[in-house]
């Protein structure tokens, strides 16, 4: 049988499936090609093969030639099986044997990564592929391309920069996961960042919630997706600094409290609580020849000692007024819980706020022209010196400012030197970074202290004018954006009683 094959080329866009000569080939020589992208539901249903049986493949296949003399099947391996079963029964049932049509590509042959790519196009445009084989076939595609097919080969499939990266990190997510992702319109970077937070609780529900929340404001952004990920994150940070602690604590021998059984659990008592027999204090190095010496973990994983057996021990309880438990007080202790839990919760969603906030800063700082609202804002700062700024500019740290403008992590430079190399009409870009470094100095941590009243405050119940000012600002503008910044729900609750108000910037 005479076989025509399309020429070898390193270009792609020479071939032209439509113009090539179509070669009849016996279904024999037809074997599955390593590259062809579905792995998954790969067999012929019975629809298919009758149809094969009566008609033929109608539609021609594409084949890379083997040294062999046979012919690797990266698109239409499911009809080539029919007609190799409808062949080995032809004989019987009184049909002529048939050959399939196919397109013969010598060019691809040593090109695996742009023929699994055109297997997968191939595919992804008829009976529905497995996710994961999808995600696995762009994956090997663009990892076996050179720069060139790569990025035309990205461009084609709809995907941005970074995406073999995506594409390896999703496929760890398992089946029921990825559906979900995929059912709830989760894009591939999206997909990704939901399998780096998938060990946190609820977080594909959270996620999802969030990205119905992008897609009810309409206007394309992702700035609620970005504040529930930070958040996810910086949970997940916590729940590994968990681990380490508690780990370190085994590995020094020290037992966990929730380790113990309940009655020893129920007698222990912090050191703090406790004295020796002579009523000195009791702490961790005096102590850890104890018996009952353990701890436990508090909320920001820090061990709290404690002994088990404080009596067996010869320790003695620290004289305190005793008061008769009342249900009010049980009631006040209560009170007092709730409140410490929500401290830690708010606390914990200011610091992951910060993430997205400061990405948003980045893209204003470097956007070829600021919003004039952000300018305003900038120069007023800069000209009133409110009392924050001061302070910030005493302590001479410029760090913050260098990375708005583009400073590589590690790179050694100033941000006069990154300023010096934007055109004069960015003045303003460079303006606004400084002070919105010296913004996120101000909130960078939520406990302050009042000196009015002599007491601990938190930002995100009463930030100042200023503070506050600022976030809504950048609400704002990330509005105006399209939706690509929004503020998260403790920002939200800071802010709430000065939405109504036009703060100054001083």
């Amino acid at each position: 049988m005479v076989t025509a094959v399309s020429p070898q080329t390193a270009d792609p866009d020479v071939y032209e499936e439509g113009v090539q000569r179509i070669v009849p080939l016996d279904p024999a020589l037809l074997e599955r090609d390593e590259c062809n992208a579905r792995e998954h539901d790969i067999e012929p249903d019975a629809k298919l093969i009758a149809s094969v049986k009566e008609l033929g493949v109608e539609e021609a296949i594409s084949v890379r030639p083997r040294p062999d003399g046979t012919y690797a099947v990266f698109k239409g391996w499911r009809r080539a099986q029919s007609a190799q079963i409808a062949n080995a029964t032809a004989e019987q049932e009184g049909r002529p044997l048939r050959t399939v049509n196919a397109f013969v590509r010598a060019d691809l042959v040593g090109r695996d990564g742009w023929t699994r790519f055109l297997s997968l196009v191939e595919n992804d445009h008829r009976q529905d592929m497995d996710t994961r084989d999808t995600l696995k076939a762009q994956e090997l595609s663009l990892v076996s391309m050179d720069e060139v097919d790569q990025a035309r080969a990205a461009k084609a499939m709809g995907l941005k920069k970074g995406a073999v990266k995506h594409l390896r990190t999703v496929q760890q997510l398992d089946d029921a996961t990825l559906r979900q992702a995929t059912a709830g319109g989760m894009d591939l970077e999206q997909t990704a960042q939901l399998a780096e937070v998938e060990g946190v609780d609820n977080a594909p529900q959270r996620l999802l919630r969030a990205l119905a929340r992008d897609q009810e404001d309409g206007r394309g952004g992702r700035g609620h997706w970005d504040q529930e990920f930070a958040l996810l994150m910086e949970e997940q940070a916590s729940i590994k600094a968990r681990a380490q602690a508690t780990a370190a604590l085994k590995e020094s021998g020290v037992p966990l409290l929730s380790s113990l059984p309940y009655e020893t659990r129920k007698a222990a008592r912090p050191l703090a609580d406790l004295t020796t027999g002579l009523g000195n204090p009791l702490t961790v190095d005096n102590h850890h020849g104890c018996h009952g010496h353990c701890a436990t973990l508090d909320e920001d994983n820090r061990p709290v000692w404690l002994c088990s057996e404080p009596a067996a021990n010869g320790h003695k309880a620290r004289k305190q007024p005793k008061k008769p438990r009342t249900a009010q007080d049980e009631e006040q202790a209560a009170q007092k819980a709730a409140e410490r839990a929500r401290v830690v919760a708010c606390n914990r969603a200011w610091k992951a706020a910060a993430g997205p906030r400061q990405q948003f800063v980045e893209r204003l700082v470097r956007s070829k022209t600021l919003p004039d609202q952000a300018r305003l804002f900038a120069q007023a700062v800069v000209l009133d010196l409110p009392e924050f700024y001061g302070k910030w500019a005493g302590k001479r740290d410029t760090s913050e400012v260098a990375r708005f403008l583009g400073a590589k992590e590690g790179q050694d430079t100033t941000p006069s030197s990154l300023a010096s190399a934007l055109p004069k009409t960015r003045l303003a870009n460079v303006l606004f970074a400084q002070v919105a470094a010296a913004c996120e100095a101000d909130i960078r941590d939520p406990k302050t202290y009042d000196m009015l009243r002599y007491q601990t405050t938190y930002l995100w119940e009463a930030p100042s004018p200023q503070q506050a000012a600022y976030l809504l600002l950048l609400e704002a503008l990330g509005q105006a954006d399209n939706g690509s910044y929004a503020l998260s729900e403790v920002e939200n609750q800071a802010v709430a009683r000065h939405r109504s108000q036009t703060p100054p910037a001083t």
